[in-house]
């Protein structure tokens, strides 16, 4: 079969290529490496992880908030494997939701590992280890990423774990440690936390989510703080042991020499992930990586090799499976004539726990280090009326803007719905919009988005009306 355009890997990135492509009129394949198609994304990454986030922010809302609303229950109970269950079954219809909108974009589907024989023929693996070749014009690479593991940590799969095998686990462990305070190590351990697991966090920076805004870092750790959640920070993890029933965690702080060993039932690491380009067969193309894995890509999302682009976690960026789905639209516009654009300042971030962590553009470090000038509006959660009366007063919003243009530089916010919220700043960003235009905007009353409103003000005129 001969094709315009192959994709390899059939996460958010490549799925959504596929579709852009076939309704460009490309004539399209996907190959996925696994049975179900979705990717990390969707069989093992965001969607079963907030699956099990939702359920468990129920469970701990009925445990903790639910009387102060009035509402009152008795011998509450949590069913572990029926909320796995749950998340498995939701896993189920987003997959099946992507095979058939690839039913309906008429995208052919090959299911085993795709590699390159050359550059325009790709060998398809099948799990039985029968093989075709597939010939194409172009090839879209969107093979995602897989957890990092260092040998000195010791995944086993059993008692030392991934993300991967934590979304699987059907009794609930009465003791965690989690290497990496970054968003993955953080969704899951408030996941366990709230269903009642002492989790402890070992990270080797200063602070939770290095990277991102000082004050949403600080907040955060402060209500994990109150749930339960331990930190060990400035930590280096020397080793981890997993044996039938434990897993031994030795560490030692950065200020010093001492060393501490913890025994728990299960150590998840959460260090991060690499580019996953195995069995791919670069050698029989002229595609490079750089020092880090990355396959290295020009302005157009193209390799070294005409006629090859690389997407999402494979090639340099934040690894985000709305990063990925935008340049797969972008390569798939590209390869057809037309002249489209991805802002990568413009990418928001999303940290899923309760209440949630959301950014856009440049944090006050970045504009520091740059020396851009610039103006804050921060405003508490606690001082609207929508938050006291749902019960959601944690947290803030804060907005940066440049000191002489008021053009809106970064926001960053931590609140509940904040995920949502953040698409209000991204959309005025990408029209260069002024704190004052956010600041005049009529916010509907009461929600949560008038807090944007009026960090907007605190950050125009410092005159905010409600604090």
């Amino acid at each position: 079969m001969k094709y315009d355009l192959i994709v390899i890997g059939s996460g958010p990135g490549g799925y959504v290529a596929a579709i852009r492509a076939a309704q460009l009129g490309q004539k399209t394949a996907i190959i996925e490496k696994y049975n179900t198609l979705g990717g990390t994304c969707l069989n093992v990454g965001c969607i079963p992880s907030k699956a099990l986030l939702d359920s468990s922010e129920h469970f701990h809302q009925l445990q903790h908030t639910f009387e102060e609303h009035g509402i009152r229950a008795q011998k509450v109970s949590l069913d572990l494997k029926q909320m796995v269950a749950r998340k498995t079954e939701v896993v189920a219809q987003v997959c099946d939701g992507v095979q058939f909108l690839m039913k309906k974009n008429k995208i052919d589907v090959y299911h085993g590992i795709g590699s390159f024989a050359d550059a325009k023929h790709i060998k398809v693996t099948a799990a039985d280890g029968s093989e075709s070749v597939l010939e194409t014009d172009k090839t879209i690479i969107a093979t995602g990423s897989k957890p990092v593991t260092p040998a000195a940590m010791g995944y086993d799969k059993q008692r030392v774990i991934t993300s991967t095998e934590a979304l699987n686990i059907s009794s609930l462990p009465k003791h965690m440690v989690i290497i990496g305070a970054g968003v993955i190590g953080l969704e899951l351990g408030s996941v366990f936390a709230r269903l009642g697991t002492q989790v402890e966090v070992v990270e080797y920076m200063d602070k939770i989510l290095p990277g991102m805004d000082k004050d949403c870092s600080r907040e955060l750790m402060r209500s994990l703080k109150k749930m339960g959640m331990t930190f060990h920070l400035s930590h280096e993890v020397l080793s981890v042991k997993g044996t039938k029933t434990k897993a031994k965690i030795e560490m030692k702080s950065r200020k010093g020499d001492e060393t501490t060993v913890i025994e728990s039932d299960y150590c998840l690491i959460a260090i991060g992930r690499r580019p996953y380009t195995d069995q791919l067969g670069l050698e029989n193309t002229g595609v490079q990586v750089d020092e880090r894995g990355r396959i290295i890509v020009d302005e157009h999302l193209m390799t070294n090799e005409p006629g090859v682009y690389a997407i999402g976690d494979v090639i340099k960026g934040a690894m985000l499976a709305h990063k990925a789905e935008e340049e797969g639209i972008f390569v798939a516009e590209t390869i057809t004539g037309q002249k489209p654009h991805v802002d990568y300042n413009l990418i928001p971030g999303v940290v899923y726990t309760w209440p949630e962590v959301a950014a856009v553009g440049k944090t006050e470090e970045m504009l520091k280090e740059e020396g851009i000038a610039f103006k804050t509006g921060k405003f508490p959660m606690r001082a609207l009326g929508r938050s006291k009366a749902s019960g959601d007063t944690e947290g803030f919003v804060k907005v940066i803007a440049d000191q002489s243009t008021d053009e809106i530089l970064g926001v960053h916010m931590f609140a509940a719905r904040a995920a949502d919220m953040i698409m209000e700043a991204v959309a005025l960003m990408e029209f260069r919009a002024s704190a004052e235009d956010m600041a005049r905007i009529s916010h509907p009353h009461p929600t949560y988005t008038e807090a944007i409103k009026e960090a907007a003000l605190a950050a125009t005129d410092n005159r905010p009306l409600h604090s």
